[in-house]
């Protein structure tokens, strides 16, 4: 019966189960609030710089803090790159081992989906962007329009996408965490100048050390954090970016309380405990003090915006971020589709990947970070990046809510089917059937 083929076939970006989605509802919640404090703290920046204090914005970046003796003699804005975004990786990291080891995506089937759309959405605005680009020196950017920003992703889909399936929404967080691990081997692999391996083998003892003790469930932080900070400093003193160092940390912490999944303290683990703790943190503050610190440029006149926005990297850039990056994802959860036989869930249709692909050229926090690796903190290169960045973000932002919201009276339909007639005992049963 041709039903019956159909019924067989794998689900693309099928409903998980219940605790799952009660989880990830979780995360996007606080996402979401971390998106709008991080949307103010760029809007504040971008006027500072272009107010006449522009100086005292410029002075403030650079006010320099820390112990000489170790090396950490650094200015604000490195302490905002280097130290805070190690926050927001280490939290990324926590939620990677997480889906992999206990969620939803240690069915390799699920995981197909957002990992190849994850490396899509990296491979095809790189090659894009090193062909617009082209010169040798330019060419060092083109990891600049391969990620995609978390909070501000969510947080543009938190105001548009209100009645979105929860398999979408799921989607594009476990797409993004993707990507932010891809990210940081690029900037640990790309973006190391020089190598210092003392350091980085030193780096080895406080991680080994901090690993045998949240193997143990230790969870005193008077102990685990001179520990992690001592990896942080070490990483740091090698060379290799010291944001590294937050995933890490992050991949040594258990993610269950037994390997036994019917013993006694099977459940979870630290992973879920510091991702608790440390969630509000990077969502609250890390990024949204990063985003002030990097996104401040002064944008200049008209005449000077349209010379930025013609200029080959820039181009590039926006190019890599509102067609790349979406192209790229599409690609990706294509082949998997043709080469799986596997088809949309239900109610789901290849629009809504498109809209949701668009939304995911939202590039913000790890863009500038490796825009300043790539050509420098305060060259006139990294000042045309940042507006590129900001620019081809923006339109992404802008293309995909037109189309999401061409969508919503379907996402309505689909959420008031979901929510019909529906008691709150009965929800995880249906979540489990599904």
């Amino acid at each position: 019966m041709p039903g019956t083929t159909s019924d067989r076939n794998p689900r693309l970006l099928s409903r998980g189960t219940w605790p799952e989605a009660r989880r990830i509802a979780d995360i996007l919640r606080k996402e979401t609030i971390g998106g709008a404090l991080l949307l103010v703290a760029a809007l504040a920046a971008l006027v500072w710089a272009n107010s006449p204090w522009a100086q005292a914005y410029a002075d403030l970046r650079a006010i320099r803090i820390g112990p000489a003796d170790l090396h950490l003699d650094l200015s604000l804005a490195a302490w905002a790159g280097d130290g805070l975004l190690a926050i927001f990786f280490f939290v990324a990291g926590l939620e990677l081992k997480r889906e992999f080891v206990a969620g939803d995506l240690r069915d390799v089937q699920r995981a197909a989906v957002p990992v190849a759309a994850a490396f899509g959405g990296v491979i095809v605005p790189a090659l894009l962007y090193l062909a617009v680009a082209g010169p040798a020196g330019a060419a060092r950017g083109w990891a600049i329009p391969t990620a995609t920003d978390i909070a501000f992703a969510l947080a543009v889909l938190a105001v548009i996408g209100r009645c979105l399936p929860t398999a979408l929404r799921t989607f594009l967080l476990t797409l993004a965490v993707v990507d932010d691990l891809i990210a940081i081997v690029i900037i640990a692999v790309f973006y190391t100048t020089h190598l210092s391996v003392l350091p980085l083998l030193g780096a080895l003892v406080p991680l080994a050390v901090f690993a045998v003790l949240v193997q143990r469930r230790m969870r005193a932080w008077w102990l685990l954090l001179p520990l992690a900070f001592a990896t942080w400093a070490l990483v740091h003193a090698s060379g290799v970016h010291a944001t590294v160092a937050g995933v890490l940390l992050a991949l040594a912490v258990p993610v269950l309380r037994s390997d036994q999944a019917g013993g006694p303290e099977a459940g979870p683990g630290l992973a879920e405990h510091f991702e608790h703790r440390f969630r509000p943190i990077s969502a609250g503050i890390a990024v949204p003090v990063f985003a002030f610190s990097s996104a401040g440029v002064a944008v200049g006149g008209l005449s000077e915006l349209a010379d930025t926005l013609t200029d080959p990297v820039a181009v590039g850039i926006v190019i890599g971020l509102l067609v790349g990056k979406p192209l790229g994802i599409m690609i990706a959860t294509w082949l998997v589709a043709r080469f799986t036989r596997a088809t949309l869930d239900q109610g789901l249709a290849w629009i809504d990947m498109a809209g949701l692909s668009i939304l995911a050229g939202i590039g913000f926090t790890v863009s500038l970070l490796i825009g300043e690796l790539a050509f420098g903190a305060s060259s006139t290169a990294d000042t045309r990046v940042k507006i590129a960045v900001l620019a081809g973000s923006l339109a992404a932002a802008l293309l995909a809510t037109v189309i999401l919201r061409l969508r919503a009276r379907v996402y309505r339909r689909i959420h008031q089917a979901e929510t019909l007639d529906l008691d709150h005992d009965d929800i995880p049963d249906r979540y489990q059937a599904t």
